[in-house]
């Protein structure tokens, strides 16, 4: 009976030692000032902030139709005078153009011909001693002072697309800057061959600074939680099997720590953290990518911390003990067995093979006992 449960007792040993955390050493990166600086450190805090769950999608901007007009003329002339020209702002009633009528005078009538809507001049066919008839389409003016993004959502995700929905709209033309925009309605159709549908979305264009064509990225928040733990993105490295993050050391200087993390969703700009932080926690995420291929560094954990701490370490960053510090004061070589003897995986392996070798001296007591009986 005992002997049968040796080598489950055995398994478990096993697994104890496989569960043994790595040494500070192995997971803390020690750089000097300069190569913080090269490296361009920057580092976030880990917080709970209010977490949006979004789907991205592409887009542009485009006018808004109603906000669409054209200037023509009722009657046939030349043009003998030109005030507005294409890609300048206009004022309704504002005087664009004047042409010399065909209606006979002495002089000839001089028509004005007026901004029908105040906007942005897109396309402009008047020009000067340029023939003008009736009816002819002769400016194009477009009110943008309000704009649609049109974002082509991946079909599978049109569920989301319901009155209340928000977007986060940036425009890479316009740098980094963001906007808050609410769903309007649906496109006209879908698109079979890239399996998107067009979700409108109006926002305001303060300075005219958006204009039709420019390309737009979107994401739309399809939910939020508040109080949920989260850092920035470019924190987060490794695949999905093994996600990581590099944290500030609490108590060194230019030390960061490799921890592992279970990452839970993402939005746009954050990730959520599921397991391995705390509020608090100082993450790098400028330079973390680097810092994956930087080793140990190239400082000294043991020296940073016999300097922070004011006694000797070990090369893992463990504390020595009294016996291993006197020893190494005395300049002796009993350092190395000290260690050893002092090892917690070697304490618990002289324990446990202690704790097999009575149970062999017992199984014989045992089965004899077994046997009388």
């Amino acid at each position: 009976m005992i002997l049968s449960r040796i080598p489950v007792f055995a398994v478990l040993v096993a697994s104890a030692i496989a569960a043994e955390q790595p040494a500070r050493n192995e997971t803390t990166v020690v750089l000097q000032d300069h190569e913080v600086t090269n490296l361009g450190i920057e580092t976030a805090q880990a917080e709970e902030t209010s977490f949006e769950s979004t789907v991205f999608a592409l887009g542009e901007i485009e006018h808004i139709c109603e906000n669409h007009s054209v200037l023509s003329s009722r009657v046939p002339g030349r043009v003998i005078e030109v005030g507005i020209h294409e890609g300048e702002l206009v004022k309704n009633g504002e005087v664009v153009a004047r042409i010399e009528s065909l209606q006979p005078g002495d002089p000839p009538p001089v028509i004005e011909l007026k901004a029908p809507a105040n906007g942005l001049v897109t396309r402009s066919e008047v020009h000067l001693g340029a023939p003008v008839e009736p009816g002819k389409e002769l400016m194009e003016i477009l009110d943008l002072s309000q704009v649609w993004a049109v974002a082509r959502v991946p079909q599978q995700h049109a569920s989301i697309l319901a009155e209340g929905l928000t977007a986060k709209i940036h425009v890479p033309a316009l740098g980094k800057e963001e906007q808050v925009a609410t769903f309007l309605r649906l496109g006209s159709k879908a698109d079979g061959a890239t399996g998107t549908v067009d979700a409108v979305f109006q926002l305001p264009n303060p300075g005219n600074k958006l204009r039709p064509g420019m390309r737009a990225e979107l994401s739309l928040v399809s939910s939020k939680r508040d109080g949920v733990l989260s850092v920035p993105r470019v924190a987060v490295q490794g695949d999905r099997a093994n996600r990581f993050v590099f944290i500030k050391d609490y108590e060194l200087t230019n030390a960061f720590v490799r921890v592992p993390v279970v990452a839970g969703s993402m939005d746009g700009e954050r990730v959520e953290i599921t397991k391995g932080l705390l509020p608090g926690d100082e993450v790098v995420t400028n330079g973390a990518y680097s810092l994956s291929f930087a080793g140990k560094g190239s400082a000294s954990l043991k020296e940073a911390l016999d300097a922070a701490h004011g006694h000797p370490h070990k090369e893992d960053g463990s504390d020595m003990s009294k016996e291993e510090a006197a020893s190494l004061a005395g300049g002796g070589d009993a350092r190395g067995h000290a260690h050893a003897a002092n090892s917690p995986l070697t304490l618990f392996l002289a324990i446990t093979c202690g704790v097999l070798f009575m149970l062999l001296l017992a199984s014989p007591f045992v089965l004899r006992g077994r046997a009388k009986a």
